[in-house]
């Protein structure tokens, strides 16, 4: 397997990636459709002011996210993408029990990420078979998406 990315290109971007207040935005877009900007606190209240300014931020810098007419935000292709990348890694998630049998939808997506981070970022064999899809959709996506992969300041993880 040839080394795609340098080991902190991927402890970048997986640091951005898991971040749980992108995860929730990204994902309440993506389950619900669009939300007026101006609805956002009210329709993610478990996320600070700061967190949610950062996370858009985030969506937007890296073209997660676009403004629609009326003001919503609504997920870009590689938003829609990123939402089912999360998707894929918490099934395997849920269905291994693991990190717990009862946990949240973002440290599900975290614990998938951290355990794919080793194989992207050095010559390895194979991940384990059942997390083939989440790696494959996990690499295509950073692939199309190199800006994510540029070093930068990450969102510390709460």
């Amino acid at each position: 397997m040839t080394t795609l990315f340098a080991p902190a290109e991927v402890r970048n971007a997986v640091e951005l990636l898991a971040s749980r207040s992108l995860i929730r935005l990204v994902t309440e877009i993506d389950d619900n459709g669009a939300i007026p900007a101006r609805r956002l606190a009210a329709t993610l209240p478990d996320l600070s002011t700061h967190e949610l300014r950062r996370a858009f931020e985030t969506a937007r810098t890296h073209a997660l996210v676009r403004t629609a007419p009326g003001a919503a935000l609504e997920l870009t292709n590689a938003g829609a993408e990123l939402a089912d990348l999360y998707d894929a890694a918490a099934r395997w998630s849920r269905r291994h029990a693991s990190p717990a049998p009862v946990c949240a939808f973002s440290t599900r997506v975290r614990h998938v990420l951290d355990l794919l981070t080793p194989s992207l970022a050095a010559d390895s064999a194979e991940a384990e078979a059942d997390l083939a899809r989440p790696r494959a959709l996990l690499l295509q996506w950073l692939t199309g998406n190199p800006q994510v992969t540029a070093l930068s300041d990450p969102e510390p993880v709460a």
